[in-house]
C-alpha cells in the first residue's frame, strides 16, 4: 500500500507538470511552444541553477553553463572540461551534454548488447521543477535497466521490465528509452566499479522535447538530466 501510494504521488507530480505545460500552451501554435522552449533553455544555460529537493537540500548545482561546439568537443578527444562547466551542443538535435565521467570498462562495441543500470534526476526546465528521480534509497533495489544494442554506431534500447521495471518505466508506463538518453553511449564506457579508483559513467544533459520522453514531446518542454550508467552483472 505504501509503495502504491508513493507511485501515485510521483505520478501526480509528473502529471501536474505536464498539465502545467499543456495549460500554458492551449492557445499557442507549435511554433510558439518551441520558441518558449528555446527561451527556457537559453535562460537555463545562463542562470546559476541549483536543483533542490523538497526539503531545500541541493541535489545538483548545475551552475552557469559554458557551451562548446562539436568541433571543439572532438578536438578535446570527445570530452568536456568539467572544471569549466563545459557542455557540448549537438546542433542537429539541440541536445547539450556534459561528460562528468567517461566511466570504467569499455565502450559498447559494434554488434554488442548489454544490460545497463541507470539512475537519474529529471528536472522540467519549463516548469522549473524537479520532476522525477531514481537516485534515492527507495529505488536502490529496483533501478531502471536498459537493454541496449550497438549496430554500427546506431543504438537501440528499451527498458527491461522483467522485475517490474524502475522509476522511469513506472512513472511514464513505457519501455521506450528517450532518444536523448542514447547520445552518451557513443562517448562513454560501460562497465562496473571493480576497484576503488573505478568510477561508472556519469553525464548531465539538456534534452529538448523532440528527444525526450512522451510527456515532454506532447507538452513541448525540455528536461535536464543527470544520469549514471553501469553494466549489469550477468
Amino acid at each position: 500500500m505504501i509503495r502504491h501510494r508513493f507511485f501515485q504521488a510521483v505520478g501526480f507530480v509528473v502529471l501536474a507538470a505536464a498539465l502545467f505545460a499543456t495549460s500554458c500552451n492551449n492557445d499557442e501554435t507549435y511554433a510558439d511552444q518551441k520558441k518558449k522552449e528555446r527561451k527556457a533553455i537559453n535562460g537555463f544555460l545562463s542562470r546559476d541553477v541549483a536543483i533542490r529537493a523538497s526539503d531545500g537540500d541541493t541535489i545538483v548545482h548545475v551552475g552557469r553553463i559554458n557551451v562548446i561546439s562539436e568541433d571543439q568537443f572532438y578536438r578535446q578527444d570527445s570530452t568536456t572540461d568539467v572544471s569549466k562547466n563545459e557542455y557540448v551542443l549537438f546542433s542537429g538535435t539541440g541536445i547539450y551534454m556534459q561528460i562528468v565521467r567517461q566511466g570504467a570498462g569499455e565502450k559498447l562495441a559494434h554488434g554488442e548488447s548489454k544490460r545497463v543500470i541507470t539512475r537519474y534526476i529529471e528536472y522540467n526546465i519549463l516548469a522549473d521543477t524537479l520532476q522525477s528521480r531514481s537516485d534515492v534509497l527507495y529505488y536502490s533495489t529496483t533501478p531502471d535497466i536498459i537493454n541496449i544494442t550497438n549496430s554500427y554506431g546506431t543504438f537501440t534500447a528499451s527498458f527491461n521490465i522483467e522485475n517490474g521495471g524502475g522509476a522511469f518505466y513506472r512513472i511514464y508506463n513505457s519501455t521506450a528509452v528517450p532518444q536523448g538518453w542514447l547520445v552518451p553511449f557513443t562517448y562513454i564506457r560501460i562497465g562496473r566499479q571493480v576497484t576503488a579508483d573505478d568510477k561508472i559513467a556519469k553525464v548531465r544533459m539538456i534534452v529538448p522535447h523532440s528527444q525526450g520522453q512522451a510527456n515532454a514531446q506532447s507538452g513541448v518542454y525540455p528536461c535536464f538530466y543527470e544520469i549514471t550508467f553501469q553494466e549489469m552483472r550477468n
